[in-house]
């Protein structure tokens, strides 16, 4: 882990409300790069994209006949993909807002859909417990690996480089080395949401609905911290690391933001937040290079943008 400098301090400074999707937001994705850009997916079965500092919707991309839940964006901003109810995976060109391939093969509603580094392997997980991984060079309308080691729905993946770590409803997190060819498993005992590692892919963070944000070491899986506040029983929620890695934040399903410091685990003030979205926080991100702005995405249809 990089050494800590202490925790920043939370962006807490409403900077602008991202409102147009018509019912539940379910996810909001920073743009690769500089980040100027954000795409959110939602119940209204639209993936849009906004700019976050003036606030402005973009684009809206259509052709999901049910809600979206994941999104993924490519390393160099030019292709996303989405899943949800539809069953197949939706891979869209950004600028003309048209889907250049849709994948089937899952056998229920696809909650998670991550890119690899340069976007030539995509990995999607969904309610039929399995994961898999689909080549976009290729023509090959098959997967080139299903993994089938989940029993019950799979909410979360990650794509490292040489490994994906997966978070399932059946309450583990499993990590498949790609190289060696090996899979570790970590028994949590609750469903796992979100899985989300640390930049040196030493830790990561795993959200469980049992009110939990824990944070693992990832070659022994021992329980490095344990971050407890939130109210976490139900809803799919999602905790990351802030900027540089020194506090933790997640939204809970009475719409408050919680933060916490990564080494004590102790609430960052203000203990307890203020309520700051209508309903569920569905999901939050960190920009990926500001130090002062994160966004969350909530049940109640809004995307806000946060900033110190």
């Amino acid at each position: 882990m990089a050494p800590s400098r202490g925790p920043t301090t939370t962006p807490r400074k409403l900077h602008k409300t991202l409102a147009n999707h018509k019912g539940p937001v379910h996810v909001a994705r920073y743009a690769k790069g500089t980040a100027k850009y954000v795409l959110s997916g939602g119940q209204d079965r639209t993936v849009r994209l906004w700019n976050p500092d003036l606030g402005t919707e973009i684009k809206s991309y259509s052709a999901h006949g049910y809600e979206v839940l994941s999104l993924t964006v490519a390393h160099d901003n030019s292709r996303f993909a989405s899943s949800g109810g539809d069953r197949q995976v939706f891979l869209w060109d950004v600028m003309t807002g048209q889907t250049i391939r849709r994948i089937p093969g899952h056998m229920g509603k696809i909650f998670a859909v991550e890119f690899n580094e340069d976007a030539t392997v995509l990995a999607s997980g969904s309610y039929d417990s399995t994961v898999r991984l689909w080549d976009l060079k290729s023509q090959n309308r098959q997967p080139i690996q299903v993994l089938e080691d989940a029993r019950d729905s799979v909410q979360a993946i990650h794509v490292g480089r040489s490994y994906i770590t997966t978070g399932s409803v059946d309450g583990h997190v499993r990590t498949y080395d790609l190289r060696m060819g090996e899979l570790r498993t970590d028994f949590l005992g609750h469903p796992v949401t979100a899985v989300v590692p640390s930049q040196d892919n030493q830790t990561y963070l795993a959200t469980t609905i049992d009110g939990h944000v824990r944070l693992m070491d990832m070659s022994t899986g021992k329980m490095l911290n344990d971050f407890t506040g939130h109210a976490s029983s139900s809803y799919r929620i999602r905790a990351c690391f802030e900027h540089g890695e020194a506090s933790v934040v997640c939204g809970d399903e009475d719409g408050k933001v919680w933060a916490w410091d990564l080494v004590d685990a102790a609430p960052l003030q203000p203990n307890p937040p203020p309520k700051v979205h209508e309903k569920v926080v569905t999901w939050i991100e960190h920009h990926p290079i500001e130090a002062g702005e994160l966004i969350t995405g909530s049940a109640d249809g809004t995307v806000k943008v946060w900033r110190s």
